[in-house]
């Protein structure tokens, strides 16, 4: 799956010592068929990836809470 700048993205770790990583697409570097993307991580840091099969998945949105 191809994704656009700005999309909210989750990669599964590939460890068992860590937990899935969050972050956004920041610029892609090239499209499918071997998309590679630069991705900055929820904690501030950023990388360049090319994800392998399912690693890289688009996040849900979350809905703000309504105001009563």
């Amino acid at each position: 799956m191809a994704f656009a700048v700005g999309t909210a993205v989750i990669a599964q770790a590939q460890s068992t010592s860590r937990g899935p990583r969050p972050g956004v697409i920041e610029e892609v570097l090239r499209g499918d068929p071997s998309p590679r993307y630069r991705v900055r991580w929820e904690d501030g840091h950023e990388s360049t990836i090319t994800p392998a099969s399912g690693t890289l998945q688009a996040r849900a949105r979350r809905r703000p809470l309504k105001q009563s």
